[in-house]
C-alpha cells in the first residue's frame, strides 16, 4: 500500500548533501537506484536529479524501519528522515560528490511501490534505443540523459537572461500558419472550419520575426519549436528547437554577429565554466570551401585540400586531365601524413567515402618506406608524378589521396573524406571546442534537377551591396550577408541581413523564377507588409538541441530531446502518429479509409 508524505519535506535535492550537514536531521526523496542487504544493515542508493545519496538502515538501532526496508526494491520511491554523518575515511566514495556521509534513516515511507523495470536503469545500459524510447519515462531517469536537460535548461536560461540585457523582447509566433515552403516538406494540419484548406506548423519563425521588425518591436527572441518532414538523422528530429533572433536597424553583419558572440561566450561560461575568445574567428565561405572542402570546416586538425589542376592538366591520365581543363571541375587532393601504412582494404574503404558524395573514384599515391605504391603511376611521366607529389608536399610515409570532378562534388567528398581519416588515425582533439564564423556565402546556388537558381539560404537574404551590379546578369557570382557559426565542425547557428527594399526583393523572387501568382500565393501578406515601411534589420538563428549536443559530448539529438522520435518520425512510447476516429475525418473533409 502506497503511503503519503504526510508532513515530509525534503529537506534539498539528494547529490546536494555535503559533509558540512553532518549532525543535522533531514529528510530526503527519490527514487532507489540499488540496496543491498547485508544481514543486520541494509544500504540503499537513493536517487534523483542531482545524483545519489547513501541510506543506512540499522537493524540494532531502528528494528522497525529496518524491518520495513527489506521490502524495499530498485525504483521504489522513497521518503526518509534521519541524522546526516559521516562514512569514516575507508569508506569513502570518491566517485560521488555525497561519498563522504551517508543518512542513518529513523523514519521510512514508501511513497510508491515499482514492478521490475525492462531494463536496468544504470548510464551504462545495454539495452536496445528501441525499447529505451518505448520506455522513455524509465529511460529518462538515467543520470546520462538527466545531465543533458539539465544542461538543456542552463542554456535556455542563460538566453533569457543574457538577451533581456542586451533589449531584447521575448515574443512568441504561431504554430498554425500559412504554407511557405521553405526546402522541406511541411507538416500539414487540416481545418475543420475551412475544409479543404491546411494549416502549416513552422519550418521556422522566418516571416513573422520579420514581420515583427516591420511592427516596430525592434529587438526580438524566442525558444521557438520547429517542424520539418524530412529525413532523418543522428542529429536530425522532425520538431526541434532553436535560440531565434532578429534586430531592427542593422545593415552590417558585425552588428548581429556581436550579440551573437556575446551570448554563446555566455552559455559556454555559465555552461561548462570555459572561457571563449571575445571575438570569434572568421573565414570566407570560399576559403572553407577550398582549404577544407566544407562551409562547415572542422579545423582542430589539417587535411587540408590542395588544388592540383594546372600540374595535372595534360599528364596524360584521362580522368585528371578531363577535370583539369573543364570549367566548374578540378583535381584537388589531400596528404594524409604518415599513412602511407594503410593497407589495400583500409584504402578501398576511403574510396566508399568519396563515392557516397557522388566521386566516381579515389585515386591515390602511397609514399611507402620501400617505395612508391599507385594505381595512376604508369599513366604519368616520371618527371610530372614527382611534380605531382611534390606539390602536395608529399614525403616518405605520407598517404596522397586525390579526387577529380565537379567541384561541389570533389569538395563534399574530400571535405567527408578528410574528417573520416582524422577520426580513423584519432587526429581530432575531442576536449577542445573549435569555433568559427564563415560569412560571404554565394546568396544563389544552381540546382541541377529544377534547372534553376535557388537561394542558398532563404529569398529573404541580402545580397552584398557591392555585389548588386552582378544581380542581373552574373547572379552567382553575387555573395550574400549571411553568416554561420560553425563549432567543431557542425552548424550551430546561422543568419543573414534581410532585404528591406521592396524592389530588392522583388528581383530577388524573380531570379529564382517566382511568378506573380507564385509570390502572392506564397507570401502575399509578407510582400503587402514591406509597402507601409520596412526598417534594415537581420538576425539568425541558433539549433537549441545541437547547442546541447555539443555541450555534452553527445552525438545522438534524441540525447537532448526529452521525448524524441524514432528514425521513422515515431514516438514510440505513445505509438504516435496513430489512426483516429472516422468521426474526426469527416469533420473535417477528409475521405475515410476503407476497412
Amino acid at each position: 500500500m502506497a503511503e503519503s508524505l504526510n508532513g515530509m519535506k525534503r529537506t534539498k535535492l539528494c547529490g546536494e548533501f555535503r559533509l558540512s550537514d553532518v549532525g543535522k536531521t533531514v529528510t530526503a526523496t527519490g527514487f532507489v537506484a540499488k540496496y543491498r542487504n547485508l544481514g543486520s544493515i541494509q544500504f540503499v542508493d537513493l536517487r534523483d536529479r542531482s545524483g545519489i545519496l547513501q541510506l543506512s538502515f540499522s537493524e540494532a538501532d531502528h528494528p522497525e524501519v529496518f524491518a520495513k526496508s527489506t521490502a524495499i526494491r530498485n525504483e521504489f520511491v522513497l521518503a526518509v528522515r534521519g541524522t546526516i554523518a559521516p562514512r569514516g575515511e575507508k569508506n569513502v566514495n570518491p566517485n560521488l560528490p555525497t561519498g563522504e556521509i551517508e543518512l542513518i534513516v529513523e523514519e521510512l515511507r514508501i511513497l510508491s511501490e515499482a514492478d521490475t523495470t525492462p531494463f536496468h536503469i544504470v548510464d551504462d545500459c545495454k539495452a536496445n534505443e528501441q525499447l529505451r524510447l518505448k520506455y522513455r519515462y524509465l529511460d529518462l531517469r538515467r543520470p546520462y540523459l538527466q545531465h543533458r536537460l539539465i544542461v538543456r535548461d542552463q542554456i535556455v536560461r542563460t538566453t533569457a537572461e543574457y538577451m533581456a540585457k542586451q533589449g531584447f523582447l521575448n515574443i512568441e509566433t504561431p504554430f498554425l500558419g500559412k504554407s511557405t515552403p521553405e526546402g522541406a516538406r511541411d507538416y500539414l494540419v487540416p481545418s475543420r472550419v475551412k475544409q479543404g484548406a491546411f494549416y502549416a506548423l513552422p519550418q521556422s519563425p522566418q516571416l513573422y520575426k520579420q514581420l515583427l521588425m516591420i511592427a516596430g518591436f525592434d529587438r526580438y527572441y524566442q525558444i521557438a519549436k520547429c517542424f520539418r518532414d524530412e529525413d532523418l538523422r543522428a542529429n536530425r528530429q522532425p520538431e526541434f528547437t532553436q535560440i531565434d533572433i532578429e534586430m531592427s536597424y542593422v545593415e552590417d553583419i558585425a552588428d548581429v554577429m556581436k550579440v551573437a558572440e556575446g551570448l554563446i561566450r555566455e552559455i559556454f561560461k555559465k555552461t561548462i565554466g570555459l572561457d571563449l575568445p571575445k571575438r570569434f574567428r572568421r573565414l570566407k565561405y570560399s576559403e572553407a570551401m577550398e582549404r577544407f572542402g566544407s562551409d562547415k570546416p572542422d579545423t582542430r586538425f589539417g587535411l587540408e585540400l590542395q588544388d592540383v589542376s594546372k600540374i595535372v592538366k595534360g599528364c596524360g591520365f584521362s580522368v585528371f586531365d578531363n577535370a583539369a581543363r573543364k570549367k566548374g571541375f578540378s583535381v584537388r587532393g589531400i596528404n594524409a601524413k604518415g599513412m602511407a601504412k594503410f593497407t589495400r582494404k583500409e584504402v578501398d574503404a576511403l574510396q566508399d567515402v568519396v563515392k557516397e558524395y557522388g566521386a566516381k573514384g579515389l585515386a591515390y599515391i602511397s609514399l611507402k618506406p620501400d617505395g612508391i605504391s599507385s594505381p595512376i603511376a604508369k599513366f604519368f611521366s616520371e618527371e610530372r608524378f614527382r611534380a605531382l607529389i611534390d606539390a602536395m608536399g608529399g614525403e616518405t610515409g605520407d598517404l596522397l589521396l586525390f579526387v577529380a570532378d565537379r567541384d561541389k562534388t570533389v569538395f563534399d567528398a574530400l571535405g567527408a573524406l578528410r574528417l573520416a581519416v582524422a577520426r580513423k588515425e584519432g587526429l581530432i582533439d575531442e576536449s577542445t571546442y573549435d569555433i568559427l564564423w564563415v560569412t560571404h556565402f554565394p546568396l544563389y546556388e544552381y540546382d541541377e534537377e529544377e534547372k534553376r537558381l535557388v537561394a542558398m539560404h532563404h529569398p529573404f537574404t541580402s545580397p552584398l551591396t557591392e555585389d548588386l551590379k552582378y544581380l542581373k546578369d552574373k547572379p552567382l557570382k553575387v555573395r550574400a550577408k549571411a553568416y554561420d557559426l560553425v563549432i567543431n565542425g557542425q552548424e550551430a547557428g546561422g543568419g543573414s541581413i534581410r532585404i528591406h527594399s521592396a524592389e530588392l526583393q522583388e528581383t530577388m523572387f524573380d531570379r529564382i523564377g517566382l511568378t506573380e501568382k507564385d509570390i502572392k500565393e506564397r507570401f502575399g501578406f509578407f510582400v503587402e507588409a514591406f509597402r507601409y515601411g520596412v526598417p534594415p534589420h537581420g538576425g539568425l538563428a541558433f539549433g537549441l538541441d545541437r547547442l546541447v549536443m555539443l555541450l555534452t559530448g553527445t552525438d545522438n539529438i534524441k540525447d537532448v530531446i526529452a521525448f524524441p522520435k524514432n528514425q521513422a518520425a515515431a514516438c514510440l512510447m505513445s505509438d504516435a502518429p496513430g489512426e483516429v476516429e472516422d468521426k474526426q475525418l469527416i469533420e473535417l473533409g477528409l475521405p475515410v479509409p476503407q476497412k
